[in-house]
């Protein structure tokens, strides 16, 4: 077991509440294997990789309880010193913006051979040749010569990649990709993705793919974990979640997939907002948008729990979301 989280919970103590974030959050990741976790914007994914690497702000946000077994060792117990070490080097992240994540003043040189740098003890020098080579990889072209360019000098697609081998250029054991995708054309995406694939399996990485499509996690994941109002209310193999998925709110995912509809047929979309956060969450949360299944059987005054509905296969156990 490369990764193992349990009970993972992180609030943000704000001037209007407690924002209840991520709620008992639990998943592993094997050696070389792809995850996914998917739910709409808000629902706790990205909080709950940034909280294993020690970078949601403190405060307001604070880790309440749980643990993350990363090769044995808690991450949640590291100091910060102590996760410099492992970040960007044994765990690297693809985040979702590159034109954000790059520094515009530094040149594609400066910023790629900074993990070398600091995790190799390696000169700017020595680093170069690597920089370049990691550029090569992941077919930027003319790369030693393009490696001297800023960030806006750069497509977004180009962007991503270059976000891509910095990730890789320390050969992590962990990839976690933050909606790498999100500000892609199509064709762009396509290609992002494969070389994700190709260059995770070349280093024989595993990877955490936090995405809110669907249609990504179904190629290039073999565990689906859904995630609503910061907890996980299903969790597959994804040829077994989206062959049989038994949640609402999975249900309601599927359903809104525009290429599941005939032509002219009016788009299904999920009702309703997302809950207020703020509030504690003592009671089915998807009960006000619960289309799909039996919103009058939804429990309403305990939490649902997360339990086997078959082999390998976890649901929230609320009467409602599974009718």
């Amino acid at each position: 077991m490369l990764l193992d989280v349990q009970n993972l919970t992180t609030r943000f103590h704000t001037r209007n509440g407690v924002v209840h974030a991520t709620e008992d959050v639990s998943f592993s990741i094997e050696k070389g294997q792809s995850i996914g976790i998917v739910g709409e914007s808000g629902s706790g994914k990205s909080v709950t990789c940034y909280s294993l690497l020690g970078l949601i702000p403190q405060p307001p946000g604070r880790i309440e309880g749980g643990k993350a077994l990363f090769d044995d060792v808690d991450l949640l117990q590291l100091s910060e010193k102590q996760l410099r070490k492992i970040r960007g080097n044994r765990i690297s992240m693809i985040f979702q913006d590159p034109m954000t994540c790059l520094n515009p003043y530094l040149k594609i040189s400066k910023q790629l051979t900074e993990p070398l740098e600091i995790h190799e003890g390696m000169s700017f020098r020595d680093a170069l040749p690597l920089a370049i080579e990691a550029l090569d990889a992941v077919g930027i072209p003319d790369a030693k010569n393009r490696i001297q360019s800023y960030p806006h000098e750069f497509s977004g697609g180009m962007r991503q990649r270059v976000m891509i081998a910095m990730a890789l250029i320390t050969k992590p054991e962990l990839l976690i990709a933050d909606e790498p995708t999100t500000a892609l054309d199509v064709t762009v995406q396509k290609q992002v993705l494969d070389l994700m694939k190709d260059r995770q399996r070349d280093l024989g990485a595993s990877c955490i793919l936090i995405t809110h499509d669907l249609a990504v996690v179904a190629e290039n994941c073999e565990i689906v974990h859904v995630m609503y109002a910061g907890r996980i209310v299903e969790s597959a193999p994804a040829a077994e979640l989206f062959r049989n998925p038994r949640h609402a709110y999975t249900r309601a995912l599927l359903k809104s997939i525009p290429a599941t509809h005939q032509k002219g047929e009016e788009l299904y979309t999920i009702p309703g907002l997302p809950p207020d956060l703020n509030l504690t969450p003592d009671h089915c949360t998807f009960q006000p948008r619960n289309t799909i299944g039996d919103s009058s059987q939804c429990l309403t005054d305990s939490r649902p729990e997360l339990v086997e509905v078959s082999p390998g296969h976890y649901a929230q156990n609320c009467p409602g979301c599974l009718a």
